[in-house]
């Protein structure tokens, strides 16, 4: 079965860190975009960070410069998201996403189409 599974979410106060994984099976992420979205309560779903399958190059929205980090491993066939100095704000539910159409570093949801995670829980707060 082709899908892809996050894991690593969960309850942490304001400052700490989480790291979010999103593991690939039934097919190869090597070829694929990997992007990470999140979507907190009555918010629309956002793009916060992607990596490319080419050149590895990476975005991030400002929200969360300086304070998450995007690696890919594809031994492993697993993304990764770091995030540190979390803050309430960062309180949702994220999701990883894979696409192999070239997108030139976009990171929006609506260009993510071949696989969505089922999303993760993440909540900080004291």
């Amino acid at each position: 079965q082709e899908q892809l599974v996050e894991s690593g979410g969960g309850l942490v106060q304001p400052g700490g860190s989480l790291r979010l994984s999103c593991a690939a099976s039934g097919f190869t992420l090597d070829y694929y975009n990997i992007g990470w979205f999140r979507q907190a309560p009555g918010k629309e779903r956002e793009g916060i960070s992607c990596i490319s399958n080419t050149d590895h190059s990476t975005y991030y929205a400002d929200s969360v410069k300086g304070r998450f980090t995007i690696t890919r491993d594809n031994a492993k066939n697993t993304a990764y998201l770091q995030m540190n100095s979390l803050r309430p704000e960062d309180t949702a539910v994220y999701y990883c996403a894979a696409e192999t159409r070239e997108l030139a570093r976009v990171c929006v949801p609506a260009a993510y189409k071949d696989y969505w995670g089922q999303g993760t829980q993440v909540t900080v707060s004291s």
